[in-house]
């Protein structure tokens, strides 16, 4: 009995262990998604408008999302790129920067948005293609390190516009934020999304404090330079 006794009470101390072990956890784990997401939304803070409403800029920063077959934009993406196709009309932007990814010849991001501004009337010279933009930050990193962009309007959804922003304005791009709201028709993809940003957030907040080189970085490029400079 007492050595039956002694292994319930060892068992009940390591239960309690595990069990303080996991609420401090849990609760790490809520304070640096809650942090990280507050970092986010007061980087932003200010600095997301409608499209008639925000500052003019040099360049639109239209991030990358899914292509599918054959090379057409998604929903999400088509509806970034009016938004763009908008700016460009409006004369709110002089370039078009679209960001995406093209690790595989397969499956190209920018490229598909080319074509489709195309399409609809804007200019080739006028579109520039960074095919290394494999996600938020390195899109924002590259337009500033690779491509030289110093002032930006950063095009996407409206629940992934302020972490856009945010990073932006972090990596030294003076960065407003126009978003979309027409995608929240695809009910089920919109909730996905939203709620992929409060993880995505602490990813953000994680490579912007360890200043991440992007996956791929490469020499200078004019190609925004030479869109801009014609007017």
């Amino acid at each position: 009995m007492p050595e039956i006794s002694l292994g319930r009470i060892r068992r009940s101390r390591w239960f309690r262990r595990l069990v303080v072990a996991g609420g401090l956890g849990t609760a790490l784990a809520i304070v640096i998604v809650a942090s990280s997401n507050l970092w986010l939304r007061t980087s932003a803070a200010g600095h997301v408008y409608s499209a008639a409403e925000v500052p003019e800029a040099p360049v639109a920063l239209v991030l990358g999302a899914q292509v599918d077959p054959p090379a057409e934009p998604s929903a999400f993406l088509a509806a970034r790129l009016d938004i763009a196709r908008e700016l460009y009309d409006a004369g709110k932007v002089k370039a078009i920067l679209v960001s995406g990814d093209h690790a595989e010849w397969s499956y190209d991001e920018p490229g598909a948005m080319q074509v489709y501004l195309i399409a609809r009337g804007v200019p080739a010279e006028k579109i520039v293609l960074d095919h290394a933009g494999f996600d938020t930050y390195d899109s924002c990193a590259r337009a500033k390190q690779v491509f030289g962009v110093s002032r930006a309007i950063v095009v996407s959804q409206s629940f992934h516009v302020p972490r856009a922003v945010a990073v932006c304005r972090s990596l030294g791009v003076e960065a407003d934020g126009v978003g979309d709201d027409t995608a929240r028709a695809y009910k089920p993809l919109w909730l996905r999304g939203e709620v992929r940003e409060w993880g995505a957030a602490v990813k953000a907040a994680w490579d912007v404090v360890i200043r991440r080189d992007p996956v791929f970085l490469g020499p200078h490029e004019t190609g925004v330079e030479s869109a801009v400079a014609q007017g």
